[in-house]
């Protein structure tokens, strides 16, 4: 934190229980004990300053440091003209989930406009895309429907960095921040974030494990469509089910389907918080058996294609637009095409986008 960049600034630092040094040490920390800075404030993410939140918060003081603790996922999800009074520099260390629908991607993105609008200088201090630097999938978001869960046209999966989508968002939508990236040493694109050798920190209660984190960009869609996807569960992620759902019929089906490298198992479980919370749902089990043959976003075709097929009555496809982003791809389902046709005719709008990424790329 000896960078020019900081020296003699009041700083307002981005964060949560992601944002940590090569020795584990909290950025807020780091931060309040540099003599040469001033931490002035901290603006916190969805799910709070301890990652343990599940719904919206309210602003709050840092009980070691006495600094405020603005919330971003309260009563509103910008920094406020109040809240940026007397920073110099805004920084952002949050490790990212690498899928378009994660919300930190969007608060990135919210306080760079923020912090053009203030002219103040914007640093990302770079982590890894814990699913890996180069696979790209899922469909585009349609231009439509940029928001909260979706602040950029781009696939689910997008292969970058946080400081990566900075400079994209920067660029691409014209933000006009004075963007700084503090680059990673030694990180390969090819790298997934168990290769890296760094302690995993969920960035958010239910993403606690890498499995979890492969299957999470596929089985989050479903939830919207009247689905659990394993929260309050001790597996988010892992198993999916309903009230309304046969065990052995779905894994079944999934099993006909030989979707690559993941198993499924039937399996029973009541959830003690989310969707069904108390009630007996039924459902499968997801497994994975070869993490390089995952395509997550297939594997949330699959099931979703398999609901509306069995279940056509109780799941509710259209529904599942809000996180999938994608009318055309809703439309498809509809019509009957295989999830692996409909993936297939993802790949010219995800060259496009592959072109446009490239121009941003930091890491090899």
């Amino acid at each position: 934190m000896d960078s020019p960049a900081f020296a003699g600034k009041r700083v307002g630092l981005i964060t949560n229980q992601t944002g940590v040094d090569s020795q584990g040490q909290p950025t807020i920390a780091v931060f309040a004990r540099n003599r040469s800075v001033k931490l002035a404030a901290i603006f916190s993410p969805e799910h709070g300053i301890s990652g343990r939140a599940d719904a919206p918060f309210a602003d709050a003081t840092d009980p070691v440091t006495g600094v405020p603790i603005y919330s971003l996922y309260g009563v509103t999800r910008r920094p406020t003209d109040a809240m940026l009074a007397g920073i110099d520099v805004l920084v952002f260390d949050i490790q990212d989930a690498g899928v378009r629908f994660y919300t930190y991607v969007t608060t990135m993105a919210y306080c760079m406009e923020a912090a053009a609008k203030h002219h103040i200088p914007f640093v990302v201090f770079d982590r890894p895309d814990p699913l890996g630097g180069e696979v790209i999938e899922g469909p585009m978001l349609d231009a439509d429907r940029t928001s909260f869960t979706g602040y950029f046209p781009m696939p689910v999966r997008y292969g970058m960095t946080l400081g990566e989508l900075a400079q994209m968002f920067n660029a691409e939508n014209k933000i006009g921040a004075d963007l700084h990236v503090f680059s990673m040493k030694n990180w390969r694109r090819s790298e997934t974030y168990d290769q890296t050798g760094l302690e995993w920190i969920p960035p958010s209660p239910n993403l606690r494990t890498l499995n979890a984190e492969f299957l999470y960009p596929g089985i989050e869609i479903l939830q919207a469509g009247g689905v659990s996807v394993g929260r309050g569960t001790d597996a988010p992620f892992e198993i999916i089910g309903a009230p309304w759902i046969g065990a052995d019929d779905l894994a079944r089906e999934l099993e006909r389907r030989k979707i690559p490298g993941v198993h499924v198992a039937p399996a029973q479980f009541t959830p003690r918080e989310g969707v069904y919370s108390g009630e007996p749902c039924e459902g499968v089990t997801l497994g994975i058996t070869n993490r390089g043959l995952v395509q997550s976003m297939r594997v949330g075709l699959e099931i979703a294609d398999a609901l509306h097929r069995v279940y056509p009555d109780k799941f509710q496809l259209e529904k599942t637009i809000e996180l999938l982003g994608s009318q055309s791809t809703i439309d498809r389902l509809k019509r009957g095409d295989a999830p692996a046709e409909i993936v297939s005719g993802w790949s010219g709008d995800l060259a496009r986008f592959r072109a446009v990424r490239e121009k941003y790329l930091l890491y090899h």
